[in-house]
């Protein structure tokens, strides 16, 4: 591990959250407390990318959405940092490989919402983030149906774990993923730039 980076020691079992959060808000801090439960995660990161290769308008300066991240936050368990920015990688597989080598006995899940699986399978070598780690999806308000139509949920679904059964999802053998449903808060970063509440 180097320095600057989150401590984590083997046997951890840690969600990862990636996006560009611009801005964060509470619709993040709910998926998040919802998958330390569901999944029973000893910890939640927040991955504050750099950029999202998938859209055109670089976000807000990464200082001012990491202090915006960290004062959303209001749980000892979830964590804001930049990561990615840290270690140089773009691509979440990327990320994740470089994770997985940085934190050897650390058990990752990736975890994305029902609107990210839509899109899935736009992501570089997002069948190799399938392969490498366990894969969290949590429903996003209008989402759930197209979700689990997606390229992605078809082309994986004999190893789509049960909702019932999502407490064994870190840990398990890859390719493993489950897609929740629940309650769910009308918030985006979109929606709360174009009201003119977060400004670039």
């Amino acid at each position: 591990m180097s320095v600057g980076l989150p401590p984590a020691v083997p046997g951890l079992r840690i969600g990862l959250l990636g996006g560009s959060f611009d801005p964060p808000h509470e619709g993040h801090v709910h998926i998040s407390r919802w998958a330390l439960k569901a999944f029973r995660l000893d910890r939640v990161w927040w991955l504050v990318s750099p950029g999202n290769p998938l859209k055109a308008d670089a976000p807000a300066d990464m200082a001012r959405r990491i202090a915006a991240a960290k004062a959303m936050i209001r749980h000892p368990r979830i964590l804001a940092t930049d990561l990615e920015n840290r270690i140089g990688t773009r691509y979440t597989a990327e990320t994740l490989s470089e994770v997985r080598r940085r934190y050897p006995g650390v058990e990752f899940v990736w975890l994305m919402g029902a609107d990210n699986l839509r899109s899935f399978h736009r992501w570089q070598r997002w069948d190799e983030i399938m392969m490498s780690v366990p894969v969290g999806v949590l429903a996003r308000p209008g989402e759930q149906v197209r979700a689990g139509l997606s390229p992605a949920a078809r082309r994986f679904a004999r190893w789509r774990l049960p909702q019932s059964q999502a407490a064994a999802l870190a840990g398990a053998q890859t390719p493993c993923w489950t897609l929740l449903s629940g309650r769910m808060l009308e918030l985006s970063s979109s929606e709360l730039r174009a009201r003119g509440e977060w400004t670039r």
